[in-house]
């Protein structure tokens, strides 16, 4: 079978399924006559962009990336929804809050704080995982840290 059709039922199987793995990924595809090994699966899942993201029952799984879909005004819907599902804890030490994330979605997180305009926020800096958000003050910073823990349901 075809790259492309592998890639198109990779695509579906992470959709219909919590796959946590790339072990259990290629275990479905075997099953479905694929002739796949763990390292066509971690190119596939290099090619298809695929993040890990929080599961329902799964700790983590694979995902297609969501889009950010900015534009200008802020979609608060948007924002609030990617950062309840990518924003793992919060902490805050003096003027820094830190935001852990699933990874590679520090970044995503980052520019939705921007669009929300914390007040007391001067900037923040993304990592893979990791986002530091600086304030103003050392109170500022457990204002936001509050902010973002009503944000997102912590």
């Amino acid at each position: 079978m075809s790259i492309k059709k592998r890639r198109e039922r990779i695509k579906e199987l992470i959709l219909e399924n919590e796959i946590n793995t790339q072990s259990e990924l290629a275990r479905l595809l075997t099953l479905e006559g694929f002739s796949v090994t763990q390292a066509t699966v971690s190119r596939d899942i290099k090619e298809l962009g695929l993040v890990k993201e929080k599961g329902k029952v799964l700790n983590c799984r694979y995902a297609i990336p969501v889009k950010s879909g900015f534009s200008g005004t802020v979609n608060e819907d948007k924002v609030l929804s990617l950062l309840k599902t990518f924003v793992l804890n919060v902490q805050s030490a003096r003027n820094l809050v830190v935001v852990k994330t699933l990874e590679g979605h520090a970044q995503a997180c980052g520019m939705a704080f921007d669009k929300l305009k914390i007040a007391g926020v001067i900037g923040s800096v993304a990592g893979d995982d990791t986002l530091l958000v600086i304030a103003d003050t050392d109170e500022s910073a457990d204002s936001i840290k509050q902010t973002i823990k009503g944000y997102v349901g912590l």
